[in-house]
């Protein structure tokens, strides 16, 4: 199995763990707030808006998982609310799913150019 199909199941496995934890214990939150937190981190890619460069460190911040083991950690380890938990959670399943789909942290010649391969269209 090739590198980039062990890291997409990788994202995939991430992403089902998260969400099961979510589905299992997770926030009593209306429906349309949970699909606006899971799409948060997409929002980074205004930063392109700036040049390519800053909008791959913005958006390969976002994307990181280690940013959502952090918050859920940090929830989680010190009790300070589930919420954390929960955030950092729904974070580390929005980067699973991408990466499950392919869509890797980016390069900064250009969006289409991922760590996993290029996405879109060929040119």
């Amino acid at each position: 199995m090739s590198t980039v199909r062990w890291q997409r199941l990788e994202g995939f496995l991430v992403f089902l763990a998260a969400a099961l934890w979510l589905w299992g214990r997770g926030p009593d939150w209306p429906i349309w707030l949970l699909v606006v937190l899971a799409l948060a981190p997409d929002f980074s890619i205004a930063g392109y808006s700036l040049g390519p460069r800053y909008g791959a460190t913005l958006y390969n911040g976002a994307h990181l998982y280690a940013g959502g083991a952090l918050l859920a950690g940090f929830g989680h380890a010190f009790g300070l609310s589930s919420v954390w938990t929960n955030l950092g959670l729904i974070w580390m399943a929005h980067v699973g799913f991408d990466r499950a789909l392919g869509y890797g942290l980016k390069e900064p010649s250009a969006f289409t150019d991922t760590h996993l391969s290029r996405i879109g269209k060929s040119p």
